[in-house]
């Protein structure tokens, strides 16, 4: 007798089949905890670069006087590496024509030093003669200040039963000489290090470069070595740039100074038309070695063209010239510059101010040749 064999139900079987609006509902709780995946990765991607320029720029804070000597010796490597290599042209080993552009660089600063300094003591050994003009401007200043607070008692008399000032008495207290001699000893040992670090820059260029994008995995050494090419680039740019604006603004303040009278027009012209490159401080800068110098010897007319002159030299180099020569190599937008300016200002002080723009164009370009950074370098350019 044949019996009928019950077969189980499997596991399959037993669970509920799904309805479309159930796989919607899985599909949509899915995306959802990926877009939370997602949020979470870009904040703590947000955070940890916020945490890391916090860090770069405390380290710039606390070792400015290492990083600023670094980088000057960086500038004045690239001043000197179109020297270093016509020499290598001419069959000089580049250590040995690394050793003559130092030795340039070296005897260019004592010669300018030297001749500064001697007008210098010819401007003192003058300022005598200048000095009772300056103190004649000065007592009829004081005297129309002194007729006008006569003027202002009589129109507002002072008050009987006023109580009299307190006498304050001030301690001049001298700073420890010790401390002041310390940090004066440190930059001029920091400073003698610059010859060396430029020397070994020039001759060590090719290994250093070479080494450096080494350190980069490989499917990252071609984009490393790029990128240092474009900042080599960058910084070439900038020095010439800037020399060739500088001695055009100087070049013209000297023929202006010269027109009007100014005393030691050659020697003041191009201190003011270099000084006038420093973004903002550059017009107060500029104007005050020849306003300083034609006080007491030119008429107030004079001195208004001599301060109209630098402020008109200033916004040409500005607006016209830097856009022109510099601006197809920084691509920094003005906001960028400002900001950069002001951080590196308060970090580095004056040298912050002239080493911000190279800095941030370094930055930007960096920024530029790295896929999760783009975003930030196209913020920064124009």
């Amino acid at each position: 007798m044949a019996t009928n064999r019950v077969i189980p139900p499997t596991a399959e079987q037993l669970m509920p089949e799904e309805t479309p609006d159930s796989q919607l509902v899985g599909k949509e709780l899915d995306k959802k905890d990926e877009r939370k995946l997602n949020s979470a990765l870009r904040a703590g991607a947000v955070a940890q670069m916020i945490v890391g320029a916090a860090v770069v720029l405390a380290v710039c804070y606390v070792a400015k006087l290492i990083l600023i000597t670094l980088l000057v010796s960086v500038l004045l490597a690239f001043m000197l590496e179109p020297i270093v290599n016509l020499l290598e042209r001419v069959r000089i080993p580049r250590a040995a024509g690394a050793f003559l552009a130092v030795l340039l660089m070296l005897a260019t600063i004592y010669a300018g030093s030297y001749f500064l300094y001697n007008r210098a003591v010819s401007f003192a050994h003058e300022l005598p003669k200048y000095s009772e003009k300056v103190r004649g401007m000065l007592a009829n200043v004081r005297q129309q200040t002194s007729e006008l607070e006569k003027t202002s008692q009589q129109v507002f008399p002072a008050d009987k039963n006023a109580r009299k000032p307190m006498s304050v008495t001030v301690e001049n207290q001298s700073g420890p000489v010790a401390q002041n001699l310390g940090a004066v000893t440190e930059v001029v040992l920091t400073l003698f290090f610059i010859p060396f670090l430029v020397y070994f820059m020039l001759s060590w260029q090719e290994h250093a470069r070479t080494k450096s994008v080494q350190l980069f995995s490989q499917e990252n050494r071609s984009t490393a070595y790029v990128t240092l090419g474009h900042i080599s680039a960058m910084m070439k740019s900038f020095i010439a740039g800037n020399f060739a604006i500088g001695l055009f603004m100087s070049i013209c303040s000297v023929v202006i100074f010269g027109l009007l009278g100014v005393p030691y027009f050659y020697f003041l012209g191009f201190i003011s038309g270099f000084l006038s490159l420093m973004p903002y401080l550059g017009i107060a800068l500029a104007m005050l070695p020849p306003i300083a110098a034609s006080l007491g010897t030119l008429s107030d007319t004079k001195l208004l063209l001599i301060a109209g002159a630098v402020l008109g030299l200033h916004l040409l180099a500005m607006n016209v010239l830097y856009p022109k020569i510099l601006g197809s190599r920084m691509q920094l937008n003005p906001l960028v510059v400002t900001i950069s300016l002001l951080i590196w200002g308060f970090i580095w002080g004056a040298m912050g101010l002239i080493l911000a723009v190279p800095i941030m164009a370094a930055v930007k370009i960096i920024c530029d040749h790295m896929t999760s950074l783009r975003p930030i370098g196209e913020w920064m350019g124009e």
